[in-house]
């Protein structure tokens, strides 16, 4: 089903990956929105309780700047954070717009990594090196972070399975080929 929506939006002229590209975009505009509404309704280390149980505070909204990238790694090293996102950007669209990809599994992690990139590449370069997060999920402790770390360990994470998924059929490919290929040179022998 999803190769005769490539082949109808292909026979109109426009390119299923240039689609991806608009959701990147999208996804980019999503997050710049989010962050907007943040910095211009909320101070810096404001919180605002959004579930909490009883005395425990499950979801928040808590503005938070960030120097570093997920979980404030490599904290101070904007310039490296700044060329390697790019690079990697640069690297995904290249793919996408010489059509190096063609599967909608791999489109879909592309057009997510594209857009949770280039909204946090935005925030390094804009905002002196500085990210802003602000969901916090504090029942479990996890690291504050925004709608573009989503977009982007959603699209790395959905990569990572495809591509897991494609390796494990291609052994069984292989494998069920070496068993037929084996079961014939038997059949053949006896």
């Amino acid at each position: 089903m999803a190769d005769n929506s490539q082949n109808i939006v292909k026979k109109r002229g426009f390119p299923i990956q240039y689609i991806w590209i608009l959701v990147a975009l999208a996804l980019m505009g999503i997050d710049r929105f989010t962050k907007f509404l943040i910095t211009s309704n909320m101070e810096l280390k404001d919180k605002i309780h959004l579930i909490t149980c009883g005395d425990t505070e499950v979801l928040n909204l808590y503005y938070v700047l960030n120097n570093g990238a997920a979980f404030s790694k490599l904290s101070g090293h904007t310039v490296l954070l700044i060329v390697s996102t790019s690079a990697i950007i640069l690297w995904l669209l290249y793919l996408l717009v010489f059509r190096k990809v063609s599967r909608p599994v791999y489109l879909a992690s592309i057009g997510l990594i594209i857009g949770g990139g280039l909204g946090n590449l935005i925030d390094r370069i804009f905002n002196d090196g500085l990210v802003v997060d602000f969901i916090d999920f504090a029942i479990i402790n996890f690291p504050i972070f925004n709608f573009a770390d989503i977009c982007a360990v959603c699209g790395a994470g959905l990569l990572l399975v495809s591509v897991v998924c494609d390796e494990i059929s291609e052994f069984r490919k292989k494998r069920s080929g070496r068993d037929n290929s084996e079961k014939h040179n038997q059949n053949g022998n006896t």
